[in-house]
């Protein structure tokens, strides 16, 4: 069968985007370049998840493991900030929309995983997250949305080779914008960025990772979740590009489903 493409060059270099929250004042960023230079996603080769590493299930509030969480199937593991005002929600949304696009089951083909990277956030953080970004309620009915404590944390993203920086001034982080494909054995196949993903090439990789199929992991993809030029401090063109174009998705998905209720014919 024909092989999922690799992560392309470009999405290899760094590219600044916001995850910075909307406050009611003006946010300034201060990390410098030396601070987000450390800042990637970068697995080894054998790279895997501590299969029973523990973290709360925000869907039924109870301690599972990562294994449990996989739960044997090829899964899309999501690293968020769950009360990130810009980036994130358009990465998940975007990567959903992917999921569904692929035209496999969600719970039985694949699983969709999201570990909150802050250890303050909880379940009410994780929740709104889902329900505002996910397409489909079917869909967040059988993602699941993990929070940890730091210890946690640390441990899981040390293994995958996620590195972020907490600015302390924004009350933000600087984190990569990365999606890991993890077979069912927990292995990481793929880092992808969930900002260029599309139904076909997904359901390639996925299938891929189901057979415990492993694609090249030596690049280092530094795409930033990070909402701010730390040197010039004003929004950089890609993430006003990407801003606008999940605001005209928005408006256009408005549109649609007004013209739709339009159509249907009036009751009794």
């Amino acid at each position: 069968m024909p092989r999922a493409p690799q992560v392309r060059p470009a999405l290899r270099r760094t590219a600044i985007l916001a995850c910075l929250g909307l406050g009611a004042g003006p946010a300034v960023a201060r990390l410098n370049q030396t601070e987000l230079s450390r800042v990637a996603a970068a697995p080894a080769p054998d790279a895997r998840v501590p299969l029973d590493l523990a973290f709360t299930d925000t869907a039924n509030a109870r301690t599972v493991t990562l294994g449990e969480a996989i739960a044997g199937r090829a899964v899309l593991m999501l690293p968020v900030d769950y009360t990130c005002g810009n980036v994130c929600d358009p990465m998940l949304a975007m990567a959903s929309a992917a999921l569904v696009a692929t035209g496999l089951v969600a719970g039985r083909d694949y699983g969709l995983v999201l570990v909150g990277i802050d250890a303050r956030d909880d379940a009410r953080d994780a929740r709104r997250m889902l329900d505002a970004d996910l397409a489909l309620p079917m869909l967040a009915a059988k993602a699941s949305a993990l929070v940890g404590d730091a210890a946690a944390i640390e441990q899981l993203t040390r293994a995958l080779g996620y590195r972020f920086v907490f600015d302390a001034a924004t009350d933000s982080f600087a984190h990569p914008a990365a999606a890991f494909l993890l077979t069912s054995q927990g292995r990481v196949a793929r880092v992808l960025s969930p900002l260029a993903l599309n139904g076909r090439d997904l359901r390639l990789a996925l299938v891929e990772a189901e057979e415990g199929r492993t694609g090249s992991l030596g690049d280092r993809l530094a795409l930033l979740c990070y909402g701010y030029d730390a040197v010039r401090g004003i929004y950089t063109p890609l993430i006003q590009r990407i801003l606008s174009i999940a605001a005209m998705l928005t408006v256009l998905a408005i549109a649609l489903g007004i013209f739709l209720l339009s159509r249907r014919p009036g009751r009794a």
